[in-house]
């Protein structure tokens, strides 16, 4: 019998989350996929690879915000790179907003009227931004005078919310760096600029750079997860291009995007392999899926895997 032969999924009614996820890895398409993110986000977690987060797309208003505090405070992520966005939606729950299961089909003119502002099938409360205004401008002034990188900006952030549901603060408590590079492209670079108008505040784009270099350099192994793409992917493996690694050893990524278009988001981690991101040898697998239910099941099969162990 060849080792490649498909193995027919079966299902029974008390199966367990692993057990299902290695039915699947029998299979082909996108099960066979989820499968195999499976195993490698496994062995990602041995001690000597540093695991790095890349996380974009609304995760947070879609309801994933503890599954990712989670994350972090379990040891699956090392180092994050996200976008302001998420943080922003973030930091809403962290002062005491909530987003709303809404419809796609709404009347987007009749929302405005009531200050509701939609994401998909999630909607906000635009009362809520004036929270996060006001636990912002709190959050600068309390900031020394010197100048800041954007990941020290981040800390500090985290450092000041109570949620221990927060990424940030779940960041902040166990010492994991997060990396925000397009920070102005957000409602907290709005809040910066704002601020900056009458008061001092000194923001360095640049001066996460070496130090996010330098954790490249120093581990022994690598291996990245993204949630679909943009800058939190390039920047999380342009890492590699300065650095002797040749490459990140594991690579795991869940995204809907396609590579036609040539976007960096639909991009392969083959193709990744020609820039000398993603390494020769390395262990990858790109799950074409909406990323809140490929995590969600990948994270709860590997807890219980580790749970085992």
């Amino acid at each position: 019998m060849s080792e490649n032969r498909i193995r027919h999924a079966s299902i029974h009614g008390t199966m367990t989350v692993d057990q299902l996820v290695r039915q699947m890895g029998g299979c082909a398409f996108g099960a066979g996929r989820i499968g195999a993110a499976c195993d490698i986000l496994e062995e990602m977690q041995a001690q000597d690879v540093l695991k790095f987060f890349g996380l974009s797309g609304a995760m947070v208003p879609a309801g994933m915000r503890n599954i990712i505090s989670g994350m972090i405070r379990d040891g699956y992520i090392d180092v994050l790179v996200t976008t302001g966005a998420n943080m922003v939606h973030d930091i809403i729950e962290g002062v005491g907003g909530c987003h709303e299961k809404g419809s796609e089909t709404a009347d987007d003119i009749e929302l405005k009227t009531r200050h509701i502002n939609r994401i998909y099938d999630v909607y906000l409360n635009e009362d809520y931004f004036g929270c996060l205004e006001t636990k912002m401008q709190r959050v600068y002034e309390g900031m020394d005078q010197r100048t800041y990188s954007i990941r020290e900006l981040m800390s500090e952030i985290g450092k000041n919310i109570d949620d221990r549901n927060s990424i940030l603060r779940s960041a902040y408590e166990c010492d994991v760096p997060v990396y925000c590079p397009a920070v102005q492209d957000s409602v907290l670079g709005l809040q910066a600029w704002l601020f900056k108008q009458a008061n001092r505040l000194n923001v360095d784009a640049f001066g996460d750079m070496r130090e996010f270099m330098d954790l490249c350099y120093g581990a022994k192994r690598t291996g990245a997860l993204l949630i679909g793409g943009g800058v939190p992917k390039n920047y999380v493996l342009q890492s590699m291009l300065v650095t002797p690694r040749g490459g990140f050893d594991y690579v795991i990524q869940i995204t809907m995007d396609r590579a036609e278009t040539g976007g960096l988001s639909g991009a392969t981690l083959d193709e990744a392999r020609s820039w000398g991101k993603v390494g020769e040898d390395a262990k990858a697998v790109q799950v074409i899926c909406d990323a809140t239910i490929a995590l969600p099941i990948m994270l709860a099969a590997v807890n219980e895997r580790r749970g085992r162990k």
